[in-house]
């Protein structure tokens, strides 16, 4: 079948008249309130956004602001268009399908979809795990008790929330977290920066040829497009559906401009909350440790160690609790994008929704996943070496991954009527560019830096 001559009822919305309804559809209908309105549609955008400053994205926004000032500013603000194009049409790829990403691939790109989900898994683990040590020296900030201590616990902690916890709790544990990320507004405040020097940063991009420049661009740009919100997004998307009712996937195919439209509200304000916390990170450290000339910063948490003869108590502590947070969260999204990805390409069940019992592999690649993570904290493994691996191997599959991304969401067998519009797919493509160039530029970095 080909995308010149798809069948009539390729073109179809597909949508089952006897579908369950969606009551969010019905709230957002009704309420006149604007904020309350966008409190409601929150969901998989948000907590996609949120999951994007993990540790290993706050230490690198932490680095940025630490050897380069408010000079690195603008590039969030040119990334923001970037993200939310990639994940709607991500969204939109779950919303329409009624599929996981990686079962949409299965479907339409097989043989390159398994190398990109073994790809991904590795590159998730070894994340997970760097995320797990970090959240263990941000308690250790808190609690004058060795991080060592708290690896086991946080561990298990997190793989009982995702094995036993449920969909709608989890739902509702991801959202509260995502306050968390707040913390980093409050320490950049405490930090007291130079408004006209953070404007000209935010507005005036600085482009250096310096190797080392060149390197936080791309780290910047490779943490926060990345591969594993590409898989979680649509399938969070999924789960979404399958927790009104619509469990079969005939009853999931198809969307109506109205879920289209508020899954693009949840999916901006996502990524907005993302850009922001990142902005801050940039500015806290920015308006402090570069100032004082400590720019050796490897980690999250050093950058919080840092800061507190700088900024105050307060601002260290704060940025500890952001830090937890952060942690919290992103492991859980780490592990189960790996395992939607892994489920869905071998056809397994999968979903948060469902009892172990009734999708074992799946949860055996999130508990596994998790497990080797926690692991890799007692084998002498430099962390730092771990993230670099992660972001060596995300960013080597970004560029095909949204290639492929690219295809199918506008192939009319697959999206039917829902196929990309010109400006989506302008600034798709364009991010699909960059995001190759990046991979290229982190080959050379990683060579040659």
């Amino acid at each position: 079948m080909t995308e010149s001559s798809p069948p009539t009822n390729a073109i179809e919305p597909r949508v089952d008249p006897n579908r369950p309804v969606d009551p969010k559809a019905a709230e957002l209908r009704a309420e006149k309130n604007p904020l309350k309105r966008l409190g409601k549609v929150l969901g998989p955008g948000l907590i996609t956004g949120a999951s994007d400053d993990d540790p290993s994205g706050i230490g690198t926004y932490a680095q940025a602001g630490a050897q380069y000032g408010f000079t690195t500013l603008w590039t969030v603000v040119a990334m923001l268009p970037l993200m939310i194009a990639v994940q709607y049409i991500c969204a939109k790829i779950g919303l329409v399908t009624g599929k996981g990403l990686a079962g949409v691939l299965r479907e339409h790109h097989p043989r390159l979809l398994y190398p990109a989900v073994l790809a991904l898994v590795l590159a998730n683990t070894l994340n997970a795990g760097a995320d797990i040590g970090a959240i263990a020296a941000a308690i250790n900030l808190l609690v004058p008790i060795p991080a060592v201590v708290f690896i086991v616990p946080v561990s298990l902690g997190i793989i009982g929330l995702q094995v036993f916890g449920g969909y709608h709790l989890i739902d509702k544990v991801f959202k509260w977290l995502a306050l968390a990320l707040l913390a980093y507004i409050g320490a950049a405040l405490f930090a007291r920066p130079d408004v006209a020097r953070v404007l000209a940063g935010t507005l005036i991009p600085t482009i250096s040829l310096d190797p080392k420049f060149i390197g936080i661009l791309v780290a910047i740009l490779g943490t926060t497009i990345s591969p594993y919100l590409f898989f979680w997004q649509a399938s969070q998307e999924v789960e979404e559906q399958i927790s009104i009712g619509r469990r079969r996937l005939r009853q999931r195919q198809g969307a109506s401009r109205f879920e289209l439209k508020y899954a693009l509200w949840d999916t901006v304000a996502g990524m907005v909350f993302s850009e922001i916390v990142a902005y801050f990170i940039i500015l806290a450290t920015g308006a402090t440790l570069f100032v004082a000339g400590k720019t050796n910063i490897a980690s999250a948490t050093d950058a919080a160690q840092a800061l507190r003869p700088l900024a105050g108590d307060a601002a260290a502590i704060l940025l500890a609790i952001g830090l937890i947070g952060a942690g919290v969260l992103a492991v859980p999204v780490l592990t189960g994008s790996a395992a939607y990805g892994v489920a869905e390409a071998f056809g397994w069940r999968s979903g948060l929704d469902r009892k172990p019992g009734r999708a074992p592999q799946f949860y055996a690649v999130i508990i596994a996943a998790t497990l080797v993570g926690m692991t890799i904290n007692f084998l002498g493994i430099n962390p730092i070496t771990a993230l670099v691996l992660s972001a060596v191997l995300n960013g080597l599959i970004a560029g095909p991954l949204l290639v492929l991304v690219m295809l199918v969401s506008n192939n009319r067998a697959a999206m039917g009527e829902r196929t990309n519009g010109r400006l989506l797919n302008v600034v798709g493509w364009v991010t699909t560019a960059v995001m190759s160039l990046a991979a290229l530029g982190l080959i050379v970095t990683t060579i040659f830096g």
